[in-house]
C-alpha cells in the first residue's frame, strides 16, 4: 500500500519554484481584485472573501503538487568523490593548533 506513495515525484527545480511562486501570486492578486470589485458592486463583503478563498484553492491545486511543468530544468550534480582509505570523517591533524581570533 505505501509503495504507491514512493512512486510519486516530490522534487521541483529552482526555475519551477520560481514559476510556481509567480503563478500563485498572480492567481491570488487576480482573485483579490475580482472579489473586491464584485463585493463592492453587490455590497456584500462575504462574496469578496469567498472569491479570494476560491482563488487560493485554485492556486494551491496548481502550485503545490510537483507537476511536470515545474521539473523541466533538473540540476546536474557532480559525481561523488571516491574516498581514499577507510576514514569517513575529516579530522584536522592533532599537531596543528587552531588560531584564536581576537
Amino acid at each position: 500500500m505505501l509503495s504507491i506513495f514512493k512512486t510519486i515525484p516530490t522534487h521541483m527545480d529552482y526555475k519551477g519554484q520560481k514559476l510556481a511562486e509567480q503563478i500563485f501570486q498572480g492567481i491570488i492578486l487576480v482573485s483579490a481584485v475580482i472579489g473586491f470589485v464584485y463585493g463592492l458592486i453587490i455590497e456584500q463583503f462575504g462574496w469578496t472573501v469567498y472569491i479570494v478563498l476560491a482563488g487560493f484553492a485554485v492556486s494551491c491545486v496548481l502550485t503545490l503538487p510537483p507537476w511536470p511543468m515545474y521539473r523541466k530544468n533538473p540540476l546536474s550534480w557532480q559525481p561523488p568523490i571516491p574516498e581514499i582509505g577507510g576514514e569517513t570523517s575529516q579530522k584536522p591533524p592533532e599537531g596543528i593548533k587552531k588560531k584564536k581570533h581576537k
